[in-house]
């Protein structure tokens, strides 16, 4: 569950309020002063935000996790298509739910 954002020195995050002051050549040490967090969190903060940028590919989508079993016996097929084993997994899911197989697959008596 993502928390709800904290408005932070004018700014609608923590987060946000991170970056504003790291990009205007404050230390870490004085931004968690201002913010009254650790330097860890400070760190942490703007290591997520460099992280995690927006992709265009992703809109519309939701995460979804796999066990590293499966992921791992999905790599060498998705070698072949010179795809990451994540992408390989969703292709698979959105052919099932695309050709109406899902009850085919599973085979549970659903």
């Amino acid at each position: 569950m993502r928390r709800a954002s904290i408005p932070t020195l004018g700014h609608p995050s923590r987060t946000a309020a991170v970056v504003a002051l790291k990009a205007e050549g404050y230390s870490t040490r004085t931004i968690a002063d201002q913010i009254g967090v650790s330097t860890a969190t400070v760190a942490a903060l703007l290591c997520s935000e460099r992280k995690r940028k927006h992709r265009p590919s992703e809109d519309g989508l939701r995460t979804v996790t796999f066990p590293v079993d499966v992921l791992e016996a999905l790599r060498p097929h998705a070698a072949r298509r010179g795809v990451h084993a994540n992408e390989l997994a969703r292709r698979l899911v959105e052919a099932a739910v695309d050709a109406d197989l899902i009850d085919a697959v599973l085979d549970d008596g659903s």
